[in-house]
């Protein structure tokens, strides 16, 4: 297959070009300055040039603060996006797997929010994801499929884990909330996921599926975690309230996701998040370590 991959210099991106350059896969990685996904002309270049046969969407607006004010331009990335790349991919006769977020819920369930529970975002970033997910869905019902994902961390680019790291190395302690519970998850990990899952798009594999880690915590209680790996005391974490740091968008108080659609495709099981996090943080470190001047 010849996979095309969109926002590549991203976190995520990035994981899955590895991912399948691990696997032996053609592969082209796209970051922003050579594909703008929300331009057609540039959109029908990379199409021409590289044929592909499944093109994984990392590309997307993240800043979800600023998405509550400017959620015009949000909307052009995160659903025009997604939509010019799944009518491309009619054209070429490609499949397409879109990554999404939780975001797109409302963020207020006790139980693990299912694939197919109703959604409703309480934010413009979760109102554009989920124009995304509609576009690609609508107009490539049979050769498409949406990876909904959440508390992403990895070794490249800016993440929760990334900045604790660095907290615990300038502060004494860290006041962390306590009160949004959610499933810290590696991108390296989703993107294995995503390898699992494309060359079956299009045969047994459309609609919905979750790719996170197993189980829950708080922002707080992966904190600590990331404390105790380091060998520091996780008491120097402090418990606070969502209300110690407003924000211009609100945070789900309950992001945790289901994964019985993957599970019953037979995919691999989802890991914990906390075996998960021990393996990625030395290769994050190490980043961290390459990347200081």
């Amino acid at each position: 297959m010849r996979w095309l991959v969109t926002g590549a210099g991203g976190m995520l991106g990035h994981d899955m070009v590895e991912e399948l350059c691990a696997r032996g896969e053609q592969v082209a990685g796209l970051a922003h300055a050579a594909l703008d996904v929300t331009s057609p002309d540039a959109v029908d270049r990379a199409f021409a040039a590289y044929h592909p046969d499944l093109v994984v969407n990392c590309a997307a607006y993240t800043a979800v603060d600023d998405a509550e004010k400017d959620e015009g331009r949000a909307l052009r990335v995160n659903g025009d996006g997604p939509g010019l790349l799944a009518h491309l991919c009619a054209a070429y006769e490609a499949s397409l797997i879109h990554v999404s977020t939780d975001y797109v819920f409302a963020g207020d369930a006790r139980s693990p929010y299912p694939e197919n529970h109703p959604t409703a975002p309480r934010t413009a970033y979760g109102r554009t994801k989920l124009a995304g997910e509609r576009a690609v869905l609508d107009e490539l019902p049979a050769t498409s499929a949406v990876v909904r994902t959440a508390w992403l961390y990895g070794a490249h680019g800016r993440s929760f884990v990334r900045t604790m790291i660095e907290l615990e190395a300038r502060r004494d302690t860290v006041d962390v909330v306590d009160d949004q519970r959610g499933q810290p998850t590696w991108s390296a990990d989703v993107a294995a996921t995503i390898a699992d899952l494309g060359p079956r798009v299009g045969r047994d594999a459309t609609g919905v599926f979750h790719a996170t880690n197993a189980g829950e915590a708080t922002w707080y209680d992966l904190a600590r975690e990331v404390f105790t790996h380091l060998g520091a005391d996780p008491d120097r974490v402090r418990p606070v309230t969502s209300e110690a740091f407003p924000r211009p968008a609100p945070r789900p108080e309950y992001s945790v996701l289901a994964h019985g659609r993957r599970q019953r495709l037979g995919l691999p099981r989802p890991r914990d998040w906390r075996i998960a996090l021990h393996e990625a943080l030395p290769r994050i470190r190490k980043e961290a370590l390459r990347e200081t001047p």
